[in-house]
C-alpha cells in the first residue's frame, strides 16, 4: 500500500483452519492488510506449506481446536504474541445423509470441530483482548441452516450455533472493548462444493453439471462466492469498527434478508 499505512499494521492475527481453502484466502488478505498471521490446524505438512508460498509474516502451529490440551498449550505458546485478532475458521463438512442415517459419532465430530472449537478458542484466547480492552473476534459460520439444504442436518446445526454463540458473546465482551461478529458464506467454490455435487448427482443419477447448476441457479447472480471473496469480506468487516453482534452474509445472493 504505497504511500499508506496498512489498515492492520501492527496487528497479529490468529486463523483456525489456516493451511487450506477459506483459512489460506483469510489469512493472504490479513497479510495483505499489513498483519502477522499465526495459521493452525491438524495438518502440519499443510500449515508448513502455506506458510512457506505466503512469506515470512506468516507462522505456523499444530493444533485440534476441539481438543482442550491442544488450545491450551497453543495460547500458552502464543503468550507473549498480544493476538488482537481471532478468526475460528476451522470447519468440517461432515456426513451428507438424511439425520436418521447419521450415526452419533459423526454429528459428535461435526460439533466438535465446528463449535466446540470456536468455544475453546474464544475462552483461552479472550481474556488477553479483554484486560487490553481492545480486540476483534470473526466466526465463520455458513449460510446453511438459515435455508433447507437436504441431508446436512449435522453442519446446519453446528453453523447455526456458532451465529447464537457469536450474538450472545459480543453482548459479553463488547462494553470490554472486544467486537465478535460472524461471517456466513454462501457455497464457495472449491473442493468441498465439489464433493458435494459429486454425491448429488450420484444420488440422482444426474450429471456433475447438473447437480451443479441446480445449486448455483438459486443464487441471485447465478454463481458460487470465490474464497478470495471471504478473504476480502473478513478484513472489510474489521474495517468496520461499529460492527459488533452481527452476522454477515456472503452468499451471492443465494440468501436475501
Amino acid at each position: 500500500m504505497s504511500g499508506l499505512t496498512a489498515p492492520l499494521a501492527g496487528r497479529n492475527a490468529l486463523v483456525t483452519g489456516g493451511g487450506s481453502g477459506l483459512g489460506r484466502a483469510v489469512t493472504g488478505a490479513l497479510l495483505a492488510d499489513g498483519a502477522h498471521v499465526v495459521i493452525t490446524g491438524r495438518n502440519e505438512a499443510a500449515l508448513k506449506e502455506t506458510a512457506a508460498h505466503l512469506g515470512p509474516q506468516v507462522s505456523y502451529r499444530v493444533c485440534d481446536v476441539s481438543r482442550p490440551d491442544d488450545v491450551e498449550e497453543l495460547a500458552r505458546g502464543l503468550a507473549g504474541e498480544e493476538i488482537s485478532i481471532l478468526v475460528n475458521n476451522a470447519g468440517i463438512a461432515g456426513p451428507v445423509a438424511p439425520l436418521t442415517e447419521i450415526t452419533p459419532q459423526e454429528w459428535d465430530e461435526v460439533f466438535d470441530v465446528n463449535v466446540r472449537g470456536v468455544f475453546l478458542m474464544c475462552r483461552a484466547f479472550l481474556p488477553a483482548m479483554t484486560a487490553r480492552g481492545a480486540g476483534d473476534v470473526i466466526n465463520i459460520a455458513s449460510v446453511s441452516g438459515k435455508r433447507p439444504l437436504l441431508r446436512r442436518t449435522s453442519y446446519c446445526a453446528s453453523k447455526m450455533a456458532v451465529i447464537g454463540l457469536t450474538t450472545t458473546l459480543a453482548g459479553e465482551v463488547g462494553p470490554l472493548g472486544v467486537t465478535v461478529n460472524s461471517l456466513s458464506p454462501g457455497p464457495v467454490s472449491g473442493p468441498r462444493m465439489e464433493r458435494n455435487f459429486r454425491l448429488e448427482a450420484e444420488r440422482t443419477g444426474s450429471t456433475y453439471a447438473q447437480a451443479e447448476q441446480d445449486f448455483v441457479g438459486r443464487s441471485a447472480l447465478g454463481r458460487m462466492v470465490t474464497e478470495a471473496e471471504v478473504g476480502e469480506a473478513v478484513t472489510a468487516m474489521l474495517r468496520m469498527r461499529g460492527l459488533c453482534g452481527a452476522d454477515i452474509d456472503l452468499s451471492a445472493g443465494m440468501v436475501a434478508r
